[in-house]
C-alpha cells in the first residue's frame, strides 16, 4: 500500500496541521507558540472550571478540533500518532486553571496515561486541582470488568461535549467530574475496518487487510481487533457491532441512547448514512429510543476505510448536557 497525500516535509507535518486549524477558526481557537497548545480563545474570560485534553495528531478532527465554548479549553498536542510530554500538558494544565479547578480527560492509550500519569504528579506537587477523567470505551479488547485495559475511542468527543456543558453552568470540579465519569461508565464503541492506512510520516502501512475482507475491534492505530472476516454488507455489519454494544452495556427496551456513527477516513457518508438507517431502525424494534446522535467524521485514522459505532445510556441530565449550545471548529450546536 503506497502513501499518496499532499503533504510537504514530514517533519512539519503536525506543525503545519495546527498552523491550518488555528488559521482558519481565528475566532474561535489559538496556536500557541513554543508550547504549541490549541487553545480556546475565551479561555481568557473563563470564571469557571475548565477542561484540558492531550492526544497524537493525525485523527483529525479529534482532538484539537474540539476546543472551544462548551467543549475543550485547551487541548495538547503530540506528533502524529504520539502523546505529548508531561511538561507541556503541565504548561497547559497551569493556563487553563482559573481557579475553579482543572478536569484532564485522557484517552485510555499506553502513551497519553504514562503522559498523564506523570503530569497529575507534576500538578500535585504544584498544589493545582485537577480531577483526570480517562475514556476507555473500546468493548472489543477486553470486557467491561477489565476496563483499563479497553482503548479509548470516538467516546472522549461526546464526553467533551457533556463535561464542557456542565462546567459551563458553573458546576464544581468535583460535579463535573462526576458527571464526566457517569457518561464514561455508560458507553461503548466498536470500530470495524475494511482497508488499512498508511502513517504520514513514514508511509508505513497502519494495518493490513485483504480485499475481501474487514476486521471487527480494530483499533485506532491498526491494532487487532480478533474479528477478521469476510466483507459483509452494511445491515449485516452494523447489526453484529450493535449488539456487541448493547450487550456490553446490557441496554433494556425502553432506555434511551445516544448513537454515533464516526467515519475513520475513507468510508464515505452514504454509507454511514446507510448504517446509522439500519441501527436506529434494529433500535426501534427494540423499543429503544435513540435520543441524540451524530452521524460523520469526528475521529479519524488517515486514509483508514471503516467506522466506530459508539453508543451511550442516556439520562434527563445527560441530554440536557448534550442540547446545551457549543462552538468548536468542527463541532457546533
Amino acid at each position: 500500500m503506497k502513501m499518496k497525500k499532499f503533504i510537504n516535509d514530514p517533519s512539519n507535518l503536525t506543525q503545519e496541521l495546527l498552523e491550518g486549524l488555528a488559521l482558519s477558526n481565528q475566532d474561535i481557537i489559538e496556536l500557541t507558540e513554543g508550547t504549541r497548545l490549541i487553545v480556546n480563545k475565551k479561555l481568557k474570560d473563563a470564571d469557571r472550571v475548565t477542561i484540558v485534553t492531550l492526544g497524537g495528531t493525525g485523527h483529525e478532527p479529534a482532538i484539537s478540533g474540539f476546543v472551544g465554548e462548551g467543549m475543550v479549553d485547551i487541548s495538547v498536542p503530540g506528533d502524529i500518532f504520539a502523546a505529548p510530554g508531561p511538561q507541556q500538558c503541565f504548561e497547559a494544565i497551569k493556563m487553563a486553571d482559573k481557579g475553579k479547578g482543572v478536569l484532564f480527560v485522557v484517552l485510555n492509550h499506553a502513551g497519553d496515561m504514562l503522559t498523564a500519569n506523570l503530569t497529575m504528579k507534576m500538578v500535585k506537587k504544584a498544589g493545582l486541582n485537577v480531577i483526570k477523567v480517562v475514556t476507555q470505551d473500546d468493548v472489543a479488547n477486553a470486557p467491561r470488568e477489565n476496563a483499563d485495559d479497553r482503548r479509548g475511542l470516538v467516546g472522549c468527543v461526546p464526553l467533551y461535549k457533556i463535561a464542557g456543558a456542565a462546567a459551563a453552568e458553573g458546576k464544581s470540579l468535583e460535579e463535573v467530574a462526576e458527571i464526566a465519569q457517569k457518561f464514561a461508565d455508560n458507553m461503548a464503541t466498536i470500530a470495524v475496518a475494511a482497508k488499512g492506512a498508511t502513517h504520514p510520516s513514514t508511509g508505513g502501512v497502519i494495518a493490513e487487510l485483504d480485499d475481501d475482507d474487514m476486521e471487527i475491534g480494530m483499533g485506532q492505530h491498526g491494532e487487532g481487533g480478533g474479528g477478521r472476516m469476510p466483507l459483509k454488507t452494511a445491515d449485516e455489519t452494523a447489526q453484529i457491532m450493535l449488539e456487541a454494544l448493547l450487550k456490553d452495556l446490557d441496554i433494556k427496551s425502553g432506555e434511551k441512547l445516544l448513537l454515533i456513527i464516526n467515519g475513520t477516513g475513507a468510508t464515505t457518508l452514504m454509507e454511514q448514512l446507510i448504517v446509522f438507517r439500519k441501527c436506529y431502525n434494529y433500535l426501534k424494534e427494540k423499543e429503544i429510543e435513540v435520543v441524540a446522535n451524530v452521524v460523520g467524521e469526528l475521529l479519524t485514522v488517515q486514509e483508514q476505510a471503516g467506522f466506530q459505532m459508539m453508543i451511550a445510556r442516556m439520562d434527563d441530565e445527560l441530554i440536557h448536557y448534550w442540547n446545551q449550545p457549543c462552538r468548536t471548529p468542527y463541532f457546533k450546536k
